[in-house]
């Protein structure tokens, strides 16, 4: 086995456990999406409003996109491909 096929293996990996944790707290990443979008829309006075409701919405679908949401009984399992 090769050094690019450890590498291989060691991201999805990793893409597995990150997959699993925003599962585990999409809520918690979604409040911190409004946060930052909150902060940023009052930094620019709220010119960009639409722009950054918007970014912030496809923040929120990518998490729930990308999130692996256990099922119960499934939390130590890697996520299926």
């Amino acid at each position: 086995m090769g050094l690019m096929d450890n590498l291989k293996g060691k991201a999805e990996e990793l893409k597995g456990k990150a997959s699993e944790f925003a599962g585990k707290h999409s809520d918690q990443i979604e409040k911190a999406v409004d946060k930052a979008g909150g902060a940023i829309d009052k930094a620019t006075k709220g010119k960009y409003s639409d722009k950054i409701e918007h970014g912030a919405g496809k923040a929120k679908d990518a998490v729930g996109d990308f999130a692996h949401k256990p099922k119960h009984g499934d939390e130590g399992q890697p996520p299926q491909s």
